[in-house]
C-alpha cells in the first residue's frame, strides 16, 4: 500500500529508534540516555525561557548559543552550526557536503541512520568492514572518496579511534568532507577540534543528548570551517530556518555555562562504566573497550536476543541488532550505578541458574 510515495522512498528501510515503552516502567539501558538530570543552570534557563516570548519565532541563527559555543570550544563562532539534534546536523551533511555523484565510505558496524541518509538523499556509498576485533581499518578509507563519516567513539561498539589516526583520514581525503560524529565524545576520547585549522576540509558533529542530559530538547551542532559551516546554513534556510526553539536555545545555553557539573556528570558515568566492564567480565561476557557511556558486550554461552528476551522480562531494557557479525552483542547504556547493579544481579542469577542446570 504505497499509492502516492515518492519512488525515491519505496524501497528505503527507516532507521529504527530504541524502544521508548508506554506499558510499564523499565530500567531502560537501551538508547544511552544520560540518567542523570540536565545541568541546573540548563533546567533554570529553560523555565526562563517560559512565558509571552514565546509567540516570537526564536532566533534563526541561534546567536547566542553560538556564541557560548565557539567561546567554549576556543573558535570564532562562523564555525559553529546547531541543528535540532545531531541527527538533523548529520542529515544537512549529507545534503551540503556529500555529492551523489561520488561514493562516500563509512564503517559496515556503525550508526545505522547513515545509509538512511545515503539512501534518502541519493548519495552513494560503500561500507568498510571493521577488523575482527572491530577497530577501523583507516587505510581503507583513504584516497577517492566523496566523503568520510564515522563516528568517534564507533557506536555501537563504544571503540574509540585515535587522534592521529582521525589526522590521517582528514590528510588521506583532502578533496572530500570528513565528518567526525562526536556524539559520545565526553566520555573519554579525544576530540578531533584540535584538528580544524589545519584541515578545512573536516567537520566535527557534537550532541547535547549524552553527556548534557538534553535528550529531550533536541540540540546538536558542527564545529568546521566557515566554509562547511555556510554550506550547512544554505541547506537549513532551504529547509526550515527555525530549526531550534526558545527553550531549547536556553537550555543548552545554560548547559554550556555550567562546568563544574558537566565535569561531574561525565567522569560519574565513566566510572560506573568501568566497574559494570569489570564486572561483566568476572560473568564471563567479552566487553569491548568502551570511551562512551555504554557497553558493547557478547556472552559465550547465551546468544544476543536471548539475552535481549532475558533482560526485558525482568524489567531491563538493553539494545539488539540481528545482524551479521554482531547478532550475538548486546549494546548496554550506563545508567545509575543501582541499575548497572541490577542489571548485574539479573544477570548473575539468570548465568547462574544455568550452570545449576548443567
Amino acid at each position: 500500500m504505497k499509492e502516492f510515495w515518492s519512488s525515491r522512498i519505496r524501497d528505503m528501510v527507516p532507521y529504527t529508534p530504541g524502544e521508548q515503552p508506554k506499558d510499564r516502567t523499565f530500567i531502560k539501558l537501551n538508547t544511552n540516555e544520560n540518567p542523570y538530570p540536565p545541568a541546573p543552570r540548563a533546567l533554570e534557563a529553560a523555565k526562563q525561557a517560559v512565558g509571552e516570548g514565546l509567540r516570537l519565532y526564536p532566533d534563526p541563527e541561534a546567536g547566542q548559543l553560538r556564541a557560548a559555543l565557539a567561546a567554549y570550544h576556543g573558535v570564532k563562532a562562523e564555525q559553529i552550526f546547531v541543528g535540532n539534534g545531531s541527527d538533523e546536523v548529520l542529515a544537512f551533511c549529507f545534503q551540503g557536503l556529500f555529492d551523489p555523484a561520488r561514493a562516500i565510505c563509512f564503517p559496515d558496524i556503525s550508526y545505522s541512520f547513515y545509509p538512511v541518509y545515503a539512501g534518502l538523499f541519493g548519495i552513494p556509498y560503500r561500507e568498510i568492514p571493521l577488523r575482527e576485533d572491530f577497530t577501523i581499518p583507516v587505510e581503507e578509507f583513504l584516497g577517492n572518496n566523496g566523503g568520510v563519516i564515522l563516528p568517534n567513539p564507533n557506536a555501537p561498539t563504544g571503540i574509540a579511534l585515535p587522534l592521529a589516526e582521525v589526522e590521517r583520514l582528514a590528510a588521506g581525503n583532502p578533496t572530500a568532507a570528513v565528518v567526525v560524529d562526536e556524539a559520545y565524545v565526553d566520555f573519554g576520547t579525544e576530540s578531533a577540534l584540535s584538528l580544524l585549522g589545519r584541515y578545512p576540509n573536516l567537520l566535527v558533529v557534537r550532541t547535547m543528548s549524552k553527556s548534557r542530559s538534553l535528550a529531550g530538547m533536541r540540540v546538536g551542532y558542527a564545529v568546521g570551517s566557515p566554509n562547511l559551516i555556510a554550506a550547512l546554513n544554505c541547506v537549513k534556510n532551504s529547509f526550515n530556518s527555525y530549526t531550534l526553539d526558545r527553550i531549547a536555545l536556553a537550555a543548552a545555553q545554560g548547559s554550556v555555562e555550567d562546568e563544574a557539573y558537566f565535569q561531574e556528570n561525565r567522569r560519574r558515568i565513566m566510572d560506573t562504566r568501568e566497574k559494570t566492564a569489570a564486572a561483566l567480565e568476572e560473568l564471563g561476557f567479552r566487553v569491548c573497550p568502551s570511551q562512551a557511556n555504554f557497553l558493547f558486550v557478547s556472552h559465550p554461552e547465551r546468544g544476543g536476543k536471548e539475552l535481549l528476551d532475558t533482560l526485558r522480562a525482568q524489567g531491563i531494557l538493553v539494545r539488539w541488532w540481528g545482524k551479521p557479525r554482531i547478532e550475538d552483542y548486546l549494546r548496554i547504556t550506563i545508567g545509575t550505578e543501582e541499575e548497572m547493579e541490577q542489571l548485574i544481579q539479573v544477570l548473575r542469577q539468570t548465568l547462574g541458574r544455568d550452570k545449576a542446570q548443567k
